[in-house]
């Protein structure tokens, strides 16, 4: 039995599916980054698993990384995630974060992003054609990417344009976020029946209007963590609503983040759920191979694959 990441453009998916001989099991990221959790915490689940970093191909084809799952070692649903945002230059658009402030930017403000922005003025000279790709949906991927999210921001105080690998911008993000602030942006959840869906574009709006008004990036950084936070408590809480659960497994490379891991994890205990986090297995894809066999071993037990 050989299980492998839905992406078709990893290699190790196409070795997988070139292979003889063998069962596959094709297993998406994110449920992997989940099972990896619960393997790591001997727990089979069910749980509403948040599952956020930077890259993920999801069941619909688009790229995902801010997603809320219910899950079991055997399948997810997807019941949440971050609101899509286009990615300008695809991959480039990972490589240089500004383009996600662009992105998120024109998103927030409908078109019109505020005057007097410093990540504009940097990058003044390629700005409107980044933005052109974003709106018109030219070689711009729509992504639910916790990632790029924190890109947006880090490029929007100035931490850094571009990067030098991967997680860089978010990495130094959490470092100048001020540890004696305690505000938190507020983002806004979506309403109705369908997976709920968190409005990213809010925290950036919050974050755009305070640096204008003269607010030190450091209090904006560390408000941006406490948003982000508050509204995956939300999150879990509306999920709670829902599907009576109250264990929560966090997963994904963005909880390599300890401020925000360690908000999110009071912030669930204060509503009164269970956390599970890693603790012998790393978040981040380093644990993905774990989450992938312990999925297809499971699906063999019940027969699902």
């Amino acid at each position: 039995m050989v299980a492998y990441d839905l992406h078709p453009d990893y290699l190790s998916t196409k070795h997988a599916l070139e292979l003889t001989g063998v069962d596959l099991v094709g297993v998406q990221h994110h449920h992997a980054h989940i099972a990896s959790c619960l393997a790591d915490n001997e727990e089979a689940g069910r749980v509403i698993g948040v599952a956020f970093d930077g890259t993920g191909y999801g069941e619909d084809g688009t790229i995902w990384g801010g997603e809320f799952l219910i899950a079991d070692l055997t399948g997810f649903e997807r019941a949440g995630h971050l609101a899509a945002v286009p990615m300008p230059g695809g991959a480039a658009a990972i490589r240089q974060p500004w383009r996600m402030a662009a992105a998120y930017l024109d998103a927030a403000f409908g078109g019109e992003p505020p005057a007097g922005l410093a990540v504009q003025a940097r990058n003044a000279d390629r700005w409107p054609q980044v933005v052109t790709l974003a709106q018109r949906g030219i070689n711009a991927p729509a992504t639910s990417s916790a990632g790029r999210l924190f890109d947006a921001v880090a490029a929007l105080l100035g931490v850094r344009d571009a990067i030098n690998y991967e997680g860089q911008a978010a990495i130094e993000l959490e470092q100048w976020a001020d540890p004696a602030e305690r505000g938190a942006y507020p983002a806004g959840l979506s309403a109705g029946p369908g997976p709920v869906q968190v409005y990213g574009t809010d925290l950036v709006r919050a974050a755009a209007e305070d640096l204008l008004a003269g607010t030190p990036p450091a209090a904006v950084a560390a408000r941006f963590h406490g948003g982000v936070a508050e509204v995956i408590v939300r999150g879990c809480e509306r999920l709670r609503e829902r599907s009576g659960l109250a264990t929560v497994a966090l997963s994904g490379g963005v909880f390599q983040n300890r401020l925000l891991l360690g908000l999110v994890m009071d912030g669930l205990a204060a509503a009164g759920f269970r956390v599970l986090t890693h603790t012998r297995v790393p978040p981040n894809d380093g644990g993905i191979s774990l989450g992938q066999a312990v999925v297809a071993a499971a699906r063999d037990r019940d027969g699902r694959w």
